[in-house]
């Protein structure tokens, strides 16, 4: 399993991270969550079809359960593979191959020739407001075809959810690193942290798909949370920009519950839809008693980050992509519930 740096840089586990922009309230000393309800979180999430659980608090395993399978299972992610792109771009932030704000059009020279698309940045990109319009489908969209899109709106003005952003963002990191972008990922970011994954998809076109198709262990999952709460803290292995990891959790006016490519459980939250997450006005609770992170995918599979509490949960289920299509579970199964799970993880209010 993973291990963090033995140092902690005197940085104490109650930190948030720099620039989060979180209110006031959230800022004061919290509630520990305890050891009683991480155990109880795991077991809301075996009973409502999880196959794989892991808690890691500074870095530390502290929980795990996998009813049925062992630690060493691995499972898609589907898109909770999406959020691994804004940990990249805060990495190329970092290395200075890659600017938040500066147009897409001066690494992607197809782009230039048109007004629309020269306006677009990687953060309009990756905060999904750069009027990109893809529906989700089983056959992954190609570098190519997500290049040609053409926006349906203004860069910033509308929240889209779908493939085409994360599969453009594959062809920008291609083109700033010089590297196939699984490859690049791999070296700077996963294999200081020991974590490599069993599979990840690629399209037709061979490149890795970024929209979905990792698959990894729980305990993995969990490790790359660590990363990302090490980093924010400005400690562990894997160096990060601070501003744009910190635009990672930094909603906008289109969707305030939507990061640079990971979710936020806030008020004004706008999912991809109800039937893939049905958070509604419970996200404004749960925003009122702790600040919740997350990454999320198709049948249930979740990585939550917690760091006022220095936390990172992951829980997987099984994925069948035509119940998903249907709409429907693994029959026999209580549907689960985002704030089931975090309500059982937070204890009584």
């Amino acid at each position: 399993m993973p291990t963090r740096r033995a140092a902690l840089l005197g940085v104490t586990s109650t930190m948030l991270f720099a620039g989060a922009g979180l209110p006031a309230a959230l800022a004061q000393p919290v509630r520990q969550v305890t050891d009683r309800a991480i155990a109880a979180a795991a077991a809301y999430s075996r009973a409502h079809g999880g196959v794989s659980f892991a808690a890691m608090r500074a870095g530390r395993l502290i929980h795990e359960d996998h009813p049925g399978h062992t630690a060493d299972n691995a499972w898609e992610l589907a898109s909770a593979t999406k959020s691994f792109c804004g940990l990249m771009a805060a990495a190329l932030v970092a290395d200075r191959r890659l600017v938040l704000d500066a147009p897409l059009a001066d690494i992607l020279p197809e782009w230039r020739g048109d007004p629309a698309r020269a306006a677009i940045t990687t953060r309009h990109l990756l905060t999904l407001t750069a009027g990109l319009v893809s529906r989700p489908a089983m056959r992954p969209m190609t570098y190519a075809r997500a290049l040609a899109m053409s926006p349906v709106a203004r860069p910033g003005a509308r929240f889209a959810y779908g493939p085409a952003p994360f599969q453009v963002f594959g062809a920008v990191v291609r083109r700033v690193t010089g590297q196939d972008p699984l490859d690049w990922l791999q070296t700077r970011l996963l294999d200081p942290i020991g974590v490599r994954p069993s599979d990840w998809r690629r399209g037709a076109d061979g490149n890795p798909v970024l929209a979905h198709g990792a698959h990894m262990t729980a305990r993995q999952m969990a490790a790359v949370g660590t990363l990302v709460l090490d980093a924010g803290r400005g400690r562990g292995p894997v160096v990060l920009d601070p501003a744009a990891l910190a635009a990672c959790f930094e909603g906008t006016t289109a969707n305030p519950g939507y990061g640079l490519t990971w979710w936020l459980l806030r008020p004004g939250l706008v999912p991809p839809s109800a039937r893939q997450m049905d958070l509604g006005a419970d996200a404004g609770r749960i925003a009122a008693r702790a600040d919740v992170r997350m990454a999320a995918g198709a049948g249930n599979q979740r990585l939550y980050l917690l760091p006022e509490h220095d936390l990172a949960v992951a829980r997987q289920a099984p994925l069948d992509w035509r119940a998903q299509r249907r709409g429907g579970q693994a029959p026999r199964t209580p549907a689960f519930s985002d704030i089931g799970l975090l309500e059982a993880l937070l204890g009584p209010a």
